[in-house]
């Protein structure tokens, strides 16, 4: 799917979707290091860094919704709108994950939180893969030729061309 919202020539949307996985990713890091022994200065860490991969992710999910609404074919704006409904989940479910840690006193996470953060991290990176599936490759020529291709995971367990079977020849 070309992507309509550019910069610089560039899709947006993905460059965006970056930061809060980032963001996420390094609070789950934060709090495993919190529950390894570090100071409780890095559950604290670990909360601001929900806060901002949540405004973020809502830049993200915003450009994400106009990539959707201008989507072209059905097809491409069904994927369109899947890839939205998968990045809102995330950020709903960090969302109530950081509104769960104000209660508590430094903004820590216990060990139950970070589990079911490793859960939305995962589920997260999940997203951003389902995502990126459907917009241009790093050369600018769309992947799926303004349509979603065929699915990855087939792609990943066919067989290469160039592995057919030996025939001999007949001399």
């Amino acid at each position: 799917m070309q992507s309509r919202l550019r910069l610089g020539g560039q899709p947006v949307q993905p460059v965006l979707l970056m930061f809060p996985l980032g963001l996420f990713a390094m609070a789950v890091i934060f709090d495993v290091a919190h529950l390894l022994g570090a100071p409780a200065l890095f559950g604290t860490l670990a909360f601001l860094n929900l806060i901002a991969g949540l405004a973020g992710g809502l830049l993200a999910a915003l450009a994400g919704g106009y990539e959707a609404f201008a989507a072209r074919g059905p097809r491409a704006a069904r994927a369109a709108f899947l890839s939205l409904l998968l990045d809102t989940g995330v950020l709903i479910f960090f969302a109530v994950l950081t509104l769960l840690r104000v209660r508590s006193p430094g903004r820590v996470a216990e060990a139950g939180l970070v589990v079911m953060e490793l859960l939305g991290l995962a589920a997260a990176i999940f997203s951003t893969w389902y995502g990126g599936r459907f917009t241009e490759t790093r050369s600018g020529t769309p992947s799926g030729s303004g349509t979603p291709g065929p699915d990855p995971l087939r792609v990943c367990f066919r067989r290469a061309p160039y592995a057919r079977r030996a025939v001999p020849r007949s001399r």
